[in-house]
């Protein structure tokens, strides 16, 4: 953990473009009430072979216009073209955007080829050879490791290509076991890898849903915390209270080992993320 603790902390949260007009209301408040909290930026997913990429382009402009908080739009390779590629930079360039988010992304159903980039590495390298060094490049980590990676050490070697291609920070995908992030870390460090690698928290409202999430993901429940969950059911409210207990728990012992901040996966919803922080006694 030595490399992170060097590491100035910084906070950042994530939304996917909503679908309908109440969505775009509801998401403009969180917005605002998250925006309170100084993040270093708000990034915006962008959906499996680009499947949300009009909706993605019109919220991440809209975050810049406002002016509050940088915007860090997703880019996923997987279904794209350099030619699109290209013009969404450029876009985002014009408008004053300096981050992204580069991902490989998902294969929608019925996709038989993944297009003309098939590895966020690939990607990354595109976005270095086209635009230099304008954009500050966050890619995916995974401390549980890839659902789709041979072996741990394959997944590691795939991380430094794209820490290689140009990445400048990482952000993971959520866990709920803070020795799976420390020994990950730790592994980087003995590959040689020092960038900033950013927790990603993924606050607990529904249980079901979380279930769904991270069985397409590939992350990982523990035993005790499904178990305990299971049991209580459909009492949604002690649901609820006991996963900010556990997520408080998580973030704080992250940050006290010298985590360099959290990026926390919204779901578009300002409540748990802000109650978490009001726990943690984040400053401002």
């Amino acid at each position: 953990m030595e490399s992170q603790k060097k590491l100035t902390r910084t906070f950042s949260f994530e939304f996917f473009p909503p679908q309908t007009p109440e969505g775009v209301e509801r998401l403009r408040a969180t917005r605002r009430q998250l925006a309170q909290l100084n993040p270093k930026f708000f990034s915006v997913t962008f959906g499996a072979g680009g499947s949300t990429r009009d909706r993605t382009l019109e919220t991440v402009l809209e975050i810049q216009a406002e002016g509050y908080v940088r915007a860090a739009p997703h880019l996923s390779c997987i279904g794209s073209t350099s030619e699109n590629i290209r013009y969404l930079l450029q876009k985002y360039y014009d408008s004053g955007i300096r981050y992204i988010v580069a991902l490989r992304g998902d294969l929608p159903s019925g996709m038989a080829q993944p297009g003309e980039f098939r590895y966020a590495t690939e990607l990354v390298a595109f976005i270095r050879k086209e635009f230099g060094d304008a954009f500050h490049i966050e890619v995916a980590a995974y401390p549980e490791y890839h659902p789709q990676a041979r072996s741990a050490q394959d997944d590691l070697q795939n991380f430094k290509l794209k820490v290689e291609a140009g990445a400048d920070s990482a952000i993971t995908q959520y866990f709920y076991n803070a020795d799976a992030y420390f020994r990950f870390v730790n592994a980087c460090e003995t590959a040689n890898i020092r960038i900033p690698i950013v927790p990603g928290i993924m606050p607990i409202n529904k249980f079901s849903q979380l279930a769904r999430f991270s069985d397409a993901c590939g992350a990982e429940i523990p035993r005790w915390l499904r178990k305990k969950m299971e049991g209580y059911g459909d009492d949604s409210a002690s649901i609820r209270a006991y996963g900010l207990d556990v997520v408080t728990d998580l973030c704080s012992q992250l940050l006290e080992a010298g985590a360099p901040g959290l990026h926390f996966y919204t779901l578009n919803s300002a409540g748990l993320t802000t109650t978490i922080w009001q726990r943690l006694g984040l400053q401002i």
